[in-house]
């Protein structure tokens, strides 16, 4: 597949599909002119590419991700897991809190004891 093609089926610009090339994430061959050719694994690539972006990580952190020589791999997978589990427990917290919201009575929502439980440990900064 052309870098159009790919572009298009995928939902990116070119741009982007050449700047992932130039930080090392992507390798298409090339043909006769020197054009870009995608094939599956390359495609698989920018699937993953997405996929791990949309879940947070750095294209840093996807090409450690995708180095099977990388020393440092697990470590990176760690650090993301963890970032995964804490962010997934914000977002938890954030739809009881939203919930709480439709359901309240209170006029003035940031007023209700029950509301603000759901920002409890953010206070507590303070």
């Amino acid at each position: 597949m052309s870098i159009g093609d790919v572009a298009q089926v995928m939902g990116l610009p070119t741009n982007v599909l050449r700047h992932w090339e130039t930080v090392g994430l992507l390798s298409p061959e090339r043909d006769s002119g020197g054009r870009r050719k995608y094939d599956e694994d390359q495609v698989v690539r920018i699937a993953v590419i997405q996929r791990s972006k949309g879940a947070g990580m750095t294209l840093e952190q996807i090409g450690v991700m995708l180095d099977d020589g990388a020393r440092e791999r697990h470590q990176v997978l760690q650090k993301h897991l963890d970032d995964i589990d804490r962010r997934m427990e914000d977002m938890l917290r954030s739809r009881a809190m939203t919930e709480h919201a439709m359901n309240c009575r209170s006029h003035d929502i940031a007023t209700c004891p029950n509301f603000r439980a759901g920002v409890a440990d953010v206070m507590a900064r303070f």
